[in-house]
């Protein structure tokens, strides 16, 4: 989101995406490896060179680092420490783009898609 505006960024309030897909990504993303930065107790490994947030590589995903009520009020106990899949999935509309798969995240949860402009508020 950019900070040039003031609108509450609708993540703020979902959480849906946390408790949809599986969060996997290379291995050196965590702080077991020179530079990582991705917690290493919160992963879990997938394969030889991928691990997963722990809570998402299962047939009802949740992930570990989500604190907080989907729908409701959320956030992420690690946000600056996040995978890259994490920092590169945007609420839909973020920056003028369409994101499916956000929409269909929230709609799992019964929340509305979001509407295109919402960032623009």
């Amino acid at each position: 989101m950019s900070e040039h505006h003031s609108s509450p960024n609708p993540c703020l309030s979902c959480g849906a995406c946390c408790a949809c897909f599986r969060v996997s990504f290379y291995w050196g993303e965590s702080d077991a490896a020179p530079g990582g930065y991705v917690p290493t107790e919160l992963t879990q490994p997938i394969s030889p060179y991928r691990a997963a947030m722990k809570g998402t590589d299962q047939p009802e995903p949740r992930c570990v680092a989500l604190e907080g009520e989907i729908g409701g009020q959320v956030f992420c106990t690690i946000h600056p420490k996040r995978p890259s899949p994490c920092r590169e999935f945007n609420a839909s509309w973020e920056e003028n783009e369409f994101n499916e798969a956000c929409d269909r995240a929230r709609q799992k949860y019964g929340l509305a898609p979001l509407e295109q402009g919402w960032d623009k508020l």
